[in-house]
C-alpha cells in the first residue's frame, strides 16, 4: 500500500551529514514499489547540482509489520525503518534509526503524495521529531523544487 510515487516533504536528522548538507537540500521523489516476496524496493531521485541523481534501495521486511530493514552498500551502515503512521493516499511518516561503527543517528521523513500538506501534518511530523530527540535546528521542511519531478515517475 506504501506503493507509487512520493514526494519527501519533510526531513529530520541528528546526522553529521545532515548538518552539512541541510543547506542544499531539496524535496525530491521516491517511487516504492513491492516485490513479489513482500520487500519494498525504494528508488529516490533528488537534484544534485544540475543532474538528477537516481538512488535505489531494498527494504526487507522483517517479523513486524511497517517494520523494515536495509544495510547501505556504500556505507555498512545499518537502517531500521518503520512507518509510523500514514493513510497511504496522503501521507506517511517514517522513522529510521541508523547504526554504524561510528555510532548511531536518528532520521525521520515525510513523504506526501502530492508536492503540499497540510499545516496539521507539517506540525505532526515536527512533533514527532521533537519525541525522537530531534532538535528544530535538526527538523526541515524542504524547499520544493520542479526539478528532477517529471521523470520521476
Amino acid at each position: 500500500q506504501l506503493t507509487g510515487r512520493w514526494y519527501s516533504i519533510g526531513l529530520a536528522s541528528n546526522s553529521n551529514w545532515f548538518k552539512e548538507k541541510k543547506h542544499l537540500m531539496k524535496m525530491c521523489t521516491t517511487v516504492i514499489s513491492a516485490t513479489a516476496d513482500g520487500n519494498l524496493e525504494v528508488t529516490s531521485t533528488y537534484p544534485k547540482g544540475d543532474q538528477c541523481e537516481k538512488r535505489n534501495s531494498l527494504y526487507t521486511k522483517t517479523e513486524q509489520p511497517g517494520r523494515f530493514s536495509y544495510t547501505s552498500p556504500r556505507w555498512g551502515s545499518k537502517h531500521d525503518i518503520r512507518v509510523v503512521e500514514t493513510n497511504y493516499e496522503e501521507y506517511a511518516l517514517v522513522a529510521t534509526e541508523i547504526s554504524k561503527s561510528t555510532g548511531s543517528s536518528t532520521m525521520v521523513l515525510l513523504y506526501s503524495r502530492t508536492k503540499e500538506l497540510s499545516p496539521e501534518r507539517l506540525e505532526r511530523f515536527t512533533q514527532f521529531s521533537r519525541e525522537q530527540g530531534l532538535t528544530d535546528e535538526e527538523i526541515l521542511i524542504l524547499p520544493r523544487t520542479d526539478k528532477c519531478m517529471a521523470d520521476a515517475a
